[in-house]
Order: structure tokens, then sequence, then C-alpha cells
């Protein structure tokens, strides 16, 4: 976070102008994060890249992301699903070398399936790499899958007693993920949950794998596996929570999950993944950020890391995307654009980013820019004029202005370039 603007004696810090109700009345909700370690899970090239939209990025692209998802300080990656085949094997292995070799100080994972060949193959790339990879044994759990896969619950604590045993002889930690866990039934969670646990499993990841929570359900789930690993003895035992955005509140739930009691959050870079995507890491770490919980944590990477991921995986960003999108801390309002050049002109940086921004550019490596267009004032030509070292005469300010009213959208800098040489070119030739 930069530092603020020095101000003079008396003078009011942008953060003293601003009434949070974010954070009024609540109930210490997020304190935990004080008293445990919380982790942050990429999902980007996994669960992200099963986006049907998306470019399976190059290994050299991979590469990349990895050393900036390491940069952010995220605590571990899903670097694939070995069982998948041979190319998903090869790049594992090429990404764990690549971070070995580059110190990266991250924690690798793969999903796999609950079958032998998935955990056989991780189990395979660990031993020739000679790193700990962690195991994110699926099993779907709900009763509309049990249904249609013609599955009972003895099935499911065969295959979860036999992951784990295999887990335990390969040398692997193991997550036990169960699929659809926010539609499965509190009688069936019980008792994979227990079984996990017996067999040795170190963590449990609850999905919300088709984006069908709410914030209570996410309150009242994490909150029953917590009770359910108390009542047990199992405190040791992680909670993970993995959302998806079906309904639009994968950031909100991935902040309830926290509240409730969950110690690792998973995302993805943009969103990505499948359907309409994963919840979105980089907005989960940004309004953590905001929210005062990761105060020493530089999220500078941040916006370099969306890019990155856009770019190798084709998705582009939109522009109105928070943070990271082209219009984020773009204004061409008469109204807006005034009030930060009032800002601007006060000397104070940190005024400038918050009186229209409810997001601090500056936190994250972006600034405020004013620009012209049909609903500008003439403050915004002088800005735009003066930002450029171009001298803002009457005249030219008020034949930018005329041009600008006179369009449907905002000027490019080649048209107001081209209006400006128009402009000169009358001068002269009067």
């Amino acid at each position: 976070m930069s530092e603020p603007t020095s101000q003079a004696a008396g003078e009011p810090r942008a953060s003293d102008l601003i009434y949070d109700w974010n954070s009024r009345n609540r109930r210490g909700s997020l304190s935990p994060l004080d008293k445990r370690k919380v982790t942050f899970f990429d999902e980007t090239l996994r669960d992200g890249i099963q986006s049907p939209s998306v470019r399976d990025p190059s290994l050299e692209e991979k590469r990349e992301i990895l050393r900036l998802t390491a940069a952010l300080g995220i605590d571990a990656v899903d670097l694939g699903l070995p069982g998948a085949g041979p190319r998903a094997v090869a790049d594992v292995t090429a990404l764990i070398e690549f971070a070995e070799r580059e110190k990266l100080d991250i924690e690798y994972a793969c999903a796999a399936r609950t079958h032998e060949r998935d955990i056989n193959a991780v189990a395979d790339i660990a031993d020739k790499t000679g790193q700990k990879i962690w195991v994110y044994a699926f099993l779907g759990s709900s009763p509309i899958r049990l249904y249609t896969e013609n599955w009972d619950v003895s099935l499911l604590l065969d295959r979860t007693r036999a992951a784990a045993e295999l887990c335990t002889k390969r040398g692997l930690p193991i997550c036990f993920v169960t699929e659809d866990t926010t539609r499965s039934t509190p009688q069936v969670l019980d008792q994979l949950f227990r079984c996990a646990v017996e067999y040795g499993v170190q963590r449990l990841c609850l999905c919300d794998t088709v984006g069908h929570v709410t914030p209570n359900g996410v309150r009242d789930l994490v909150s029953f596996t917590r009770l359910l690993l108390e009542t047990i003895r199992a405190d040791h035992v992680g909670i993970d929570w993995h959302g998806h955005n079906d309904r639009g509140l994968g950031v909100t739930n991935n902040i309830v999950a926290l509240e409730a009691g969950a110690d690792r959050i998973h995302g993805t870079a943009l969103g990505i993944g499948e359907r309409v995507g994963n919840a979105s890491l980089d907005l989960t770490l940004m309004n953590l950020k905001l929210l005062g919980e990761l105060p020493e944590r530089d999220l500078s990477q941040l916006v370099p890391w969306c890019e990155t991921v856009s770019k190798a995986c084709e998705v582009p960003i939109h522009k109105q995307y928070p943070l990271v999108g082209e219009d984020a801390f773009r204004t061409a309002t008469g109204v807006h654009a005034a009030a930060v050049i009032k800002a601007i002109n006060k000397g104070d940086d940190e005024l400038a980013d918050r009186i229209y921004s409810g997001v601090p550019a500056n936190w994250f490596g972006r600034q405020q820019r004013i620009e012209i267009g049909f609903m500008s004032g003439e403050s915004n030509v002088r800005y735009w004029l003066h930002s450029r070292g171009i001298s803002a005469d009457e005249g030219l300010v008020k034949h930018l202005f005329g041009v600008a009213k006179a369009t449907d959208h905002i000027l490019s800098d080649d048209e107001v370039h081209a209006a400006i040489e128009s402009y000169s070119s009358s001068a002269r030739a009067d």
C-alpha cells in the first residue's frame, strides 16, 4: 500500500471522510484471520482452464502465470490433473521443476479422482521431482449425483478409504474433496468426513460445484463442518472452500466462508472456469485488502497476473471489470472529473484516489484517468492538456469542449490530438 501524501496540520485524511458501512457491527467477523493461518489456493491452471471458452496456455505461459501467482503470496496452486494423460503429466512435472529452480516458495497440488490411476499419476511425479504434492481427491456426494450414477453411500465410503490409504502408502498428503457439497445432505457428509479423517485425510474441501449456495448456506455448511471436526477432536484438519459464480456470489461466498471458519480459500484469476466461472481470486484478495485483513500483503502484481492470464487464455477483460478493467479508474463525467481535479490540486493523491472511487488505485499499481467526452466539462479539457504539457489557452479549451459535446463517445487520444491540430491550423491560417 502506498504511503499517504503528507498533509498540512488539521487537514483530514481521505479515509477520515468516508463512513464505512462495510465494517459497522461486523461481529468481529473476520477476526479469525488474526488468530489462525489463512491460505489461498489458485485453481487457474486446472479448474480455470476447464472453461469451454479458454485456450490452454503454452508451458512457457503457464510458467509466467505460476511466477506471478507466487509473487502475490498465494500459498498453493493446483497444477493440473495428471490422470488426464501424458500432456498433463509433462506440464505438471515441468512446472514443479521450474518452480524449484526459481525458488518460488509455493505449495504444489494436483486434482485426482478417487481412482488408483489418478493418485498414482500424482505420486509418480512426486517421486520423480522429489517434491511434496498435495492430492485433492474429489468424489461426488450429492443425492442428485448418487441417483444419476447409481451410487450408494457404502460405495462412497469405500472409495474414500481406498483413496486415503493409497495416498498414505505413496507418501502423499491428501485433501478430501466432496463434489457438490452445497447440495449434499448432512447425514452423508457426516459419514464421509468422519471416514476421511479416520483414514488420515489432512484437509476437507467443501465445494459449491454448480454455484448453488447463498451466503447463509455457506455459513451453515462451514459451521457444520467445523463443529463436526471439533466433535471428533480433529481440529488439526483444515477446511477449504471452493466456490463457483453461477449466481454471481462467488467472491461474497469466499469472504463469508472465511468468516465462518474456513482456513483456505480457492479461486481463479479473473474468475475463469466452467460455465460462468469460479470465484474470482483477484477480487477476493482485493476485497480482503480493502477490509483491512491483509495489511502486509503486497498486491502490486495483481493486475499483471490478471492481464497475463487474460492473454495466455485468450479471455478478454471486460472494460468495467473491477480493478483490472480499462474503465476501472477512468472518468469523463464533468462533475466526477472536477472533484478528482480539485483533490489533485490540493496535492493529496490519496484524496484524489478516493473521492469518486471505492478502490484506491495506487494500492494496486494503477492511477486515476480523466478523459474528454460528451458528458465532460471544461475542467476535463484543461486537466487533459495540462497533464500532457500542452498549454490550455481559452480558445483551445473551448474548441475541444465543442468537439467533445458534438460526439457520442469518449474521445481517444488520437481524436483529441487531431482536434488540437485542427485548431492550430485554423489559428495559423488566421
